[in-house]
């Protein structure tokens, strides 16, 4: 059978990188994945290429990326941190900014028909909601601030050189296998060690999104030549308060306490963040089709069958 590609996956070997991983393989692309260090040998991928190099070190990524030839890149690449830039936020900036714009340099584009950059709601910092891709932009730390000035980058070298360029904004991406620092992971441990934990008053409205929608999100992207210099909001489109979540986590796992209030809003956090996802539907013919209550309990349903 034909291949459908050659595919390059910065931060493969995360969370989401690597279920988009697994899904294009099994849609006959050719995998590549860029991962800061090395992956084990237990968790590769049959049939993937395994690239370790720091895409922060121009030399080192030049090398490692000499001779190779991409049809479509997918850049995941940094880790979201909302440090401030006198606590560490300088190396956010230069991990998103910087190691976005070592890339661009680096990649052979000749045979380039996509570079799929992967965003954030952060960019829209406390617009109003529900967010659509209009907005001026509003970061608020400097890892929303090197997300935003990617994006204005990358669509300046589409205006200016047809870089072949789409911004992808993800909300809240969750499902089995998640870090256990992030937010629901977080509270079906706490739940399934029938643990009181300390949580905000949960009056914020967020957006979650399943991670097999946003696999299929982001792999309808890469062929749709029609959406080039875009920025596209992919997510649910559904507002829910995170006490509903943490109380629905509850309900399914029958454990656990949650502390509302112990623990304060973050300052200057936006109280309501969930977005305008109608562009995904027109110009990716993309709907998410997992509710919040299903994919809740398939990721506790996961998590049980590990303990």
């Amino acid at each position: 059978m034909e291949k459908s590609g050659r595919l390059l996956i910065v931060g493969g070997t995360g969370f989401i990188g690597r279920n988009v991983a697994i899904e294009a393989v099994n849609r006959r692309f050719q995998v590549s994945i860029i991962s800061k260090n090395n992956c084990p040998k237990l968790k590769q991928v049959k049939g993937i290429e395994y690239i370790a190099v720091d895409i922060t070190k121009k030399k080192d990524l030049l090398i490692k990326l000499k001779g190779k030839l991409f049809d479509y890149v997918l850049n995941l690449g940094g880790y979201v941190n909302h440090a401030n830039l006198s606590n560490g936020g300088d190396e956010v900036f230069n991990v998103h900014f910087n190691g976005t714009k070592n890339l661009v340099n680096y990649i052979d584009k000749s045979n380039l028909k996509a570079f799929i950059q992967i965003g954030s709601s952060d960019e829209y910092g406390d617009g109003v909601a529900p967010q659509n891709e209009s907005q001026r932009e509003l970061p608020i730390s400097p890892y929303s601030f090197a997300k935003t000035a990617s994006t204005h980058f990358l669509q300046m070298l589409h205006r200016t050189e047809d870089f072949p360029v789409v911004i992808l904004r993800l909300f809240l991406v969750y499902g089995p296998k998640q870090d256990g620092n992030r937010f629901i992971p977080s509270i079906i441990e706490g739940c399934l060690n029938n643990d009181k934990f300390p949580v905000s008053q949960g009056g914020q409205l967020r957006d979650f999104c399943y991670i097999d929608d946003v696999v299929s999100g982001i792999l309808a992207t890469l062929t749709n030549n029609n959406i080039k210099g875009e920025i596209i909001n992919l997510a649910s489109g559904k507002p829910v308060t995170i006490r509903e979540v943490v109380e629905k986590i509850i309900k399914i796992t029958g454990q656990g306490v949650a502390e509302f209030g112990k623990i304060p809003y973050r300052v200057g956090e936006n109280m309501a963040l969930y977005a305008d996802n109608s562009k995904a539907k027109e110009l990716l013919g993309w709907r998410p089709s997992v509710t919040l209550s299903q994919g809740i309990f398939k990721t506790v349903t996961s998590y049980q069958k590990k303990t």
